[in-house]
């Protein structure tokens, strides 16, 4: 009788452990999901500010003068591996040619601020933007 009861006693605890390492699981197995869903938001996040970026700075966007078949093509140049994130940065932040200096411009544009971009954050959503 009493080994019954010792065994009773025994499968219990290891339904509770059990249960208690499935409640574990299902948890990391939530929190992993939910770290790829807020990362999914962040991502279509940064293409919205990437876009309103490119289509406010300077009051007119960047299409202005970006989107003229006389001026360099970002987004084609972008997506044949042409101009590369390092290079895309220097000539924003730094002005090339005809290009101006575009940082002063591109953390002005509204959704930036309201995003607390850094500028190279902010710089990275424009690129992003025009290499999808």
């Amino acid at each position: 009788m009493l080994a019954i009861y010792f065994s009773a006693v025994a499968g219990y605890f290891l339904i509770t452990i059990e249960r208690n390492k499935m409640k574990k699981s299902l948890g990391a197995l939530a929190g992993v999901a939910l770290i790829a869903l807020s990362g999914q938001a962040l991502a279509a996040d940064e293409l919205k500010v990437g876009k309103k970026i490119y289509d406010r700075a300077f009051g007119r966007g960047c299409g202005a003068c970006h989107d003229i078949a006389s001026n360099p093509q970002l987004a084609s140049l972008i997506k044949a591996g042409e101009l590369d994130l390092a290079s895309f940065s220097n000539t924003v932040k730094n002005g090339k040619n005809g290009m101006p200096k575009a940082v002063a411009a591109i953390m002005a544009v509204g959704p930036v601020k309201k995003s607390g971009y850094s500028e190279d954050e902010a710089i990275a959503a424009v690129y992003k933007y025009l290499s999808k």
